[in-house]
């Protein structure tokens, strides 16, 4: 038996057309082999076992289910741990007992135990910041008369700094200014405690602060001032360095370790040598013109946790493999896809095929209810929908498709406008065939290009587009594995690079390949596939 295709030389030539490109063909072949394997999912990243031999009985839980009773005999039937089951001693009482997990032993659900992550003897150095302060005593026109600690809050200003006016380093507030007033006519005033901005540099900030003022018997010729950084711009200079054994970096979230003198290096070194051979004292030390404290401690497992053995791509936020819940993410964005495409794309023809072959009002009524259809928000029913009746898979399936037809309707809608007065049609109708009949069979078939040119286009635009709503919180219900959700932890711990990158190019890759087959499909079914401006 032959497919009808093969007997139409239009398709043939067009199907030639698009193997000689060869970036989509194998764009095609490399996208539908990522998708075979994301259904076979649970035979390559799965916490249950693909085979089990107990007792002299051979069992396939990847297949079917069995209970814990079944291996522990205990009565239970709720869902078995194989991981611990192998572990128990009776089944490590038999040597022929055996399970044989997939190559990725972790399930996209499946919290890691910390303990099982075997590290190297490490050391991590952690950075801390100590805010500037500096205590300044002005007098009556707001000058310095003396200064502790002021270099940081008076940059390019030597150690002398008398006779310095504050106000023309410094802007303050009316509140400030109101202070110091009440303070000077020698009145009772509150502690006060607010943020001032340098002149030099509107990101330099720092908290002045004022003690109580009780009345003395006159009044003060100087007062004292607190100045001290703010707390913000010293979380932004801490950092952390690993070093293993051999005090070689492992990884760095401290950009100016770079930068360090060899004295300083030499002393920090000493310090991880020293916490490997037991406890030991904080260090200080002034890096950049900043005082740090610096603590050595050994490493931890700590969520989300960067890649290592066993972990190739690292571990998220919940402890859960990012392997397995890419690879799972894969199957869900993929199928979505062509499940919404395929609704859509009916609902679209159907539509659509109805305005364009009839016409006049049907054709008015229909394009008047797309216009109002349009103009609501999506975002919203979805919001108010999936409130009332929670989030899911096919939720989401149908909030996209009642509203991503609109743009195939009109371009179904066009095609039968311009194919409904042509002679074949007409001959349709003369010989009185039912509309059904000539809508399906003797116009769709001839309005399909379009469609089937842009197929590939809306793919990748729904795989974007439930990654854009699993990001920020509207799609798919936790703890379902989402490309989506791992950017999303991705932007709460920033310093987790895996997080970042390995979803991003999954989903980088994924619709650049399907941009490559859409690209290939239009210029097979393009008449002109060549043209020479002269």
């Amino acid at each position: 038996m032959h497919w009808a295709f093969e007997h139409n030389p239009a398709t043939l030539k067009r199907w030639r057309r698009f193997r000689q490109m060869r970036r989509a063909w194998w764009s095609l072949w490399i996208l539908i082999a990522l998708y075979t394997l994301s259904l076979g999912s649970e035979l390559i990243c799965s916490n249950t076992p693909l085979f089990v031999r107990f007792e002299g009985r051979f069992y396939f839980p990847v297949l079917t289910y069995h209970p814990e009773d079944t291996f522990l005999h205990n009565g239970r039937d709720t869902r078995a741990d194989y991981k611990l089951i192998a572990q128990s001693p009776s089944f490590q009482a038999d040597r022929r007992n055996l399970m044989v997990f997939p190559l990725v032993p972790y399930g996209p659900l499946e919290t890691t135990d910390p303990d099982s992550i075997r590290l190297r003897e490490a050391v991590t150095l952690e950075f801390t910041p100590n805010p500037h302060i500096a205590t300044l005593t002005l007098g009556r026109d707001l000058s310095v008369k003396r200064a502790t600690g002021a270099d940081f809050f008076f940059p390019g200003i030597s150690s002398d700094f008398t006779g310095l006016a504050f106000t023309n380093f410094w802007i303050i507030s009316e509140p400030v200014h109101h202070a110091l007033e009440l303070r000077w006519r020698n009145e009772p005033a509150p502690p006060i405690q607010r943020r001032i901005t340098s002149r030099s540099s509107a990101t330099l900030e720092a908290e002045l602060s004022l003690s109580e003022f009780t009345p003395r018997t006159e009044p003060p010729t100087s007062l004292r001032l607190l100045l001290r950084e703010c707390p913000e711009a010293s979380t932004v200079k801490r950092g952390s360095v690993n070093l293993d054994k051999t005090l070689r970096v492992v990884a760095s979230t401290f950009p100016p370790w770079d930068t360090l003198s060899g004295e300083s290096r030499s002393t920090l070194t000493a310090l991880a040598s020293a916490r490997l051979k037991g406890a030991c004292e904080d260090q200080s030390l002034i890096i950049n013109g900043t005082p740090y404290t610096i603590r050595a401690t050994p490493v931890e497992v700590r969520w989300p946790f960067r890649p290592t053995a066993g972990h190739w791509l690292g571990i998220d936020s919940a402890g859960r493999d990012v392997l397995a819940r890419l690879l799972y993410g894969l199957r869900t964005s993929m199928t979505f896809g062509f499940l919404l495409v395929a609704v859509t794309m009916m609902l679209g023809i159907l539509l659509g095929a109805v305005q364009g072959y009839f016409g006049k009002a049907v054709d008015i009524v229909g394009q008047r209810f797309t216009e109002i259809w349009s103009a609501i928000p999506f975002l919203y029913v979805m919001i108010l929908l999936g409130a009332v009746y929670g989030r899911g898979f096919v939720m989401l399936l149908f909030c996209y498709s009642i509203f991503n037809w609109i743009g195939i309707s009109y371009y179904v809608r066009s095609e039968f406008l311009r194919l409904r007065h042509l002679p074949f049609v007409e001959s349709a109708r003369v010989l009185g065939l039912p509309h059904r009949t000539i809508i399906f069979r003797h116009i769709l078939p001839n309005a399909l290009v379009p469609l089937i040119t842009f197929f590939p286009f809306y793919l990748v635009g729904t795989i974007g587009s439930l990654a854009a709503l699993d990001y920020l919180g509207f799609g798919l219900p936790p703890p379902t594995a989402s490309w989506g959700e791992l950017l999303a932890q991705a932007q709460q711990f920033r310093w987790a690079w895996w997080l970042i990158l390995y979803p991003s190019l999954a989903l980088f890759c994924v619709m650049l390949l399907g941009v490559f087959v859409g690209e290939g499909i239009r210029n097979a079914y393009d008449p002109r596939p060549a043209t020479k401006f002269e």
